[in-house]
C-alpha cells in the first residue's frame, strides 16, 4: 500500500510543477506581450518618417523646394507620429538641382517598468536626379 500512496504524492508534486511552469510562461508571454506594446509602434512611426522623408526627396527635385519647405514638411510628419524630435534635429545634408539628401537623428526611451530602453533612430533619404 506504500507504493500507492508515494504514487499519489507524486503525482500531485507533478501538477503542481505543470501549474508553476504554466504561470511562468504567461508571465513571460505577458511580459513579451507589453514590451511589444510599447516597442512596436515606436518602429513603426520610424518608418512611416523614413518613407515620407524618401516622398519628398523623390519629389524635392521636381518641386525646387526650399531647405525650409522641406523641414516643415518632415516636421509636420515628425509631429503627426508623436516622435520626440525637434526641428532642428532635421538635416538637409544636400538639396541642389540633382540631388536632394534628408536626415534625422532621435532617440526614444521606452520606460517597461524593469528597464530603460533608449532606441536610436537615423533614417535617411536621397534622390539623385536623372539628369
Amino acid at each position: 500500500m506504500s507504493g500507492a500512496y508515494s504514487g499519489r504524492s507524486r503525482g500531485a508534486r507533478e501538477s503542481g510543477g505543470a501549474r508553476l511552469r504554466a504561470i511562468v510562461w504567461l508571465l513571460i508571454l505577458g511580459a513579451a506581450g507589453y514590451a511589444a506594446f510599447k516597442v512596436v509602434p515606436v518602429y513603426l512611426a520610424n518608418y512611416q518618417l523614413e518613407d515620407r522623408m524618401q516622398t519628398e526627396a523623390r519629389y524635392a527635385v521636381v518641386n525646387h523646394r526650399t531647405d525650409d519647405n522641406l523641414r516643415d514638411i518632415i516636421y509636420r510628419e515628425i509631429q503627426d507620429q508623436d516622435i520626440p524630435a525637434n526641428r532642428e534635429d532635421i538635416k538637409i545634408l544636400e538639396n541642389s538641382q540633382r540631388v536632394v539628401r534628408l536626415s534625422v537623428d532621435y532617440t526614444v526611451n521606452i520606460d517597461l517598468k524593469v528597464y530603460q530602453l533608449h532606441l536610436h533612430f537615423n533614417p535617411t533619404a536621397e534622390n539623385r536626379a536623372l539628369y
